[in-house]
């Protein structure tokens, strides 16, 4: 990628050359001129020569035609008011080109080197991929509502039904994704894409609860697509939920199996699938006394407010401490609600906290800890939200983590 960017830049200059440096270096044949009124004669010739030529080829209109004549015209009739007693020397200004031809790479290139990065382009796609911001819950909201109006006129758009029942899911509303997706699965039928997202929608209405139809229609769609990364996932999710740890190691090693080597996620899940292993294996001492380790794993944390965001809260605001995974699924391993006017605080994270089964604090050994001020008093992060971040926290470490919320959400 370095080589392509010279030779552009080498291409560049050689095209910048080509466009300055033959007016400068072109011979001016000036032995059949007497004084100057006969060379602006001489020039004003040739350019209407030119404007003809350009005329008949097609390059101009007839009125862009007329104009440059008058143009012309008025030019002439100017020089030739003009008195000049010497002729200049073809000679004089051809210096400039030396100059320029040493000094345009010159200069560009002692630039470039001070305030330039030849890397850029390697980068581009990281750039762009940077520079473009998720959008704001405000703007979700809106645009569920604009679909919502579409779909009244569109009752049989499968597609649009699909997309505001998961755009409602994402905003924690799921009575109405359960209507929204329950209408795309009659206009659907028998489709992984479809039946997925519904039966979320359905355990997560009935407090994580999988019995019943959820179960029912992650089957089917499983068997439908029987390597479909989030299938799989649920599939583990509501095994380890019925409490069969087997059936969940089973789901897990198929998605390790499907995962990318390159996904941040295939480590996780190694992990997770050691973890629940040792669970299993619970008739040993050792993994008794482990059992036991895990039970008693908890973070203690000290939560605060940056006094120059105090007046921005008020005493009855709630605000959530949680933990998250590093990587993967960003839903929380544990969650604490307390309310403003009890910070500052301190509270402990455990698995008691926990909020789905396989997904606790003792499966991981580093995770993320937040503390979020919530106006609304939804999960969902909102725009303007206060929030304080640990990005990484080590849980072996067993000390207080201090979290200071001294930011927002954007």
């Amino acid at each position: 990628m370095n080589s392509l960017f010279w030779l552009a830049a080498v291409v560049m200059t050689l095209m910048a050359f080509l466009i300055v440096l033959p007016p400068l270096w072109r011979k001016r044949d000036n032995t059949a001129v007497d004084d100057l009124d006969q060379r602006n004669v001489r020039i004003a010739r040739e350019r209407l020569t030119e404007l003809k030529a350009n005329k008949a080829s097609g390059g101009i209109s007839q009125a862009q035609y007329d104009e440059q004549v008058t143009e012309l015209e008025q030019a002439l009739s100017d020089d030739l008011e003009i008195s000049n007693s010497s002729n200049k020397s073809d000679s004089q200004g051809r210096w400039l080109v030396y100059v320029l031809v040493i000094a345009i790479p010159c200069l560009s290139a002692a630039l470039y080197w001070k305030l330039g990065n030849y890397q850029a382009i390697s980068h581009s796609n990281e750039l762009n991929q940077a520079s473009s911001d998720a959008p704001s819950p405000e703007a979700i909201n809106k645009m569920v509502t604009g679909l919502a109006k579409k779909l009244k006129a569109e009752p049989n758009n499968l597609e649009g039904w699909l997309m505001l029942g998961r755009s409602y899911k994402e905003l924690q509303r799921y009575p109405e994704a359960i209507d929204a997706l329950a209408h795309a699965y009659q206009l659907s039928g028998e489709k992984a894409e479809v039946m997925l997202p519904y039966a979320e929608a359905l355990m997560l209405t009935n407090d994580g609860n999988w019995a019943g139809k959820p179960q029912e229609l992650l089957n089917k769609a499983l068997a439908i697509e029987p390597k479909s990364l989030n299938g799989l996932w649920l599939s583990a999710l509501a095994s380890a939920q019925q409490g069969d740890k087997k059936g969940a190691i089973e789901f897990l090693r198929k998605l390790e199996a499907v995962l990318p080597a390159e996904s941040a996620d295939k480590q996780q899940i190694h992990e997770l699938i050691a973890n629940t292993e040792v669970e299993l294996t619970n008739t040993s001492p050792v993994t008794a006394a482990q059992s036991t380790a895990s039970a008693r794993v908890s973070v203690d944390i000290k939560v605060s407010l940056a006094a120059d965001l105090q007046t921005d809260a008020k005493p009855e605001d709630t605000v959530f401490i949680y933990a998250q995974a590093l990587s993967g699924p960003k839903m929380p391993l544990a969650i604490i609600r307390k309310q403003v006017k009890e910070l500052p605080l301190s509270v402990s994270l455990t698995d008691a906290e926990s909020m789905i089964p396989n997904m606790k604090l003792s499966n991981f050994k580093q995770i993320r800890l937040l503390a979020r001020i919530s106006k609304s008093g939804n999960a969902m992060p909102q725009t303007g939200d206060l929030i304080g971040v640990i990005e990484q926290a080590n849980l072996a470490d067993r000390k207080e983590i201090k979290i200071v919320i001294n930011g927002r959400v954007k």
